[in-house]
């Protein structure tokens, strides 16, 4: 039986799915498949590489560096969010906090970074062929909000955050021969998603009309999701794991503090994976 975790992201929310992937690491869970959307991406290298603590230094430590965000930044390049510094200054070989590159190559989990084609508008499903070390494109990818960050290129195509296209790849997860899966939200599950936000930044990428429907259409696709994985959680097969609060973090949020007090809340949650996996296989 095939299990699969999806780590849907959300900018330092994904904070949250950082601890529950170390309480995955910390329980030796073994999932076949993970399943990674902006944010989420980078949590499950570091959990297919079982680098336990390495991601909560990006979301608490770096992520307070001009370097990583900031106006200078978007000034300078146009984006907010200076992916190559995250994926490649702190994460390459030589980097401060490199990304242990043969654990990873050695990992038989099936991994899946998802990103929107900005051009059709279309999730780009990128599996570890597009990986080799201290070339990590499709994270930088699969984490380019919209308005915060110019699209980035892979191969001549831009991309855009894979949450304006999939933005929780339940669907694929099935397909690839899921039987039980792990959806990991970084908002409380009875939350529903607003629109607004999707709405303002949409009227943004003009540039992009295409992904721009997709970040219209978000909002209901995340909801609609959210509801179907509700439904198959009473049959056993996805647990879903989700704050009950943010603890005050949102997308582009760096107190230290809340951020600590949200890896803690993950942490804690992620320790029931290992009951619903053991008993998904027993």
């Amino acid at each position: 039986m095939k299990t699969a975790v999806i780590d849907v992201g959300g900018g330092m929310r994904g904070m949250y799915a950082a601890g529950v992937m170390d309480a995955c690491m910390f329980d030796q869970v073994k999932f076949d498949i993970a399943i990674g959307i902006s944010a989420g991406s980078a949590n499950i290298a570091s959990y297919i590489a079982n680098q336990l603590g390495r991601n909560y230094m990006f979301y608490r430590e770096y992520s307070g560096r001009p370097e990583y965000m900031s106006l200078h930044n978007y000034f300078e390049t146009g984006s907010f969010i200076n992916m190559d510094y995250i994926y490649s200054t702190l994460s390459n070989k030589d980097g401060e906090n490199p990304m242990d590159y043969d654990a990873f190559n050695a990992s038989d989990v099936e991994m899946v970074v998802v990103a929107t084609n900005a051009i059709t508008g279309k999730p780009a499903y990128f599996d570890r062929r597009w990986l080799q070390e201290n070339q990590y494109d499709i994270f930088k990818a699969s984490c380019s909000i919209p308005v915060v960050n110019h699209p980035y290129m892979i191969a001549g195509v831009p991309f855009f955050d894979g949450a304006l296209s999939d933005p929780i790849p339940l669907d694929k997860a099935f397909d690839m021969g899921a039987e039980r899966v792990v959806l990991i939200l970084t908002k409380p599950s009875d939350v529903d998603r607003k629109p607004y936000k999707d709405q303002a930044v949409a009227a943004f990428m003009r540039a992009y009309p295409k992904a721009a429907e997709g970040m219209r259409l978000r909002t209901t696709r995340y909801n609609e999701t959210v509801a179907r994985a509700k439904e198959l959680a009473k049959e056993g097969k996805v647990l879903i794991v989700a704050p009950d609060d943010t603890c005050g973090v949102d997308t582009l949020e760096r107190n230290p503090e809340n951020l600590h007090r949200l890896y803690l809340k993950g942490f804690m949650d992620g320790l029931k994976v290992k009951d619903f996996i053991n008993n998904s296989l027993s």
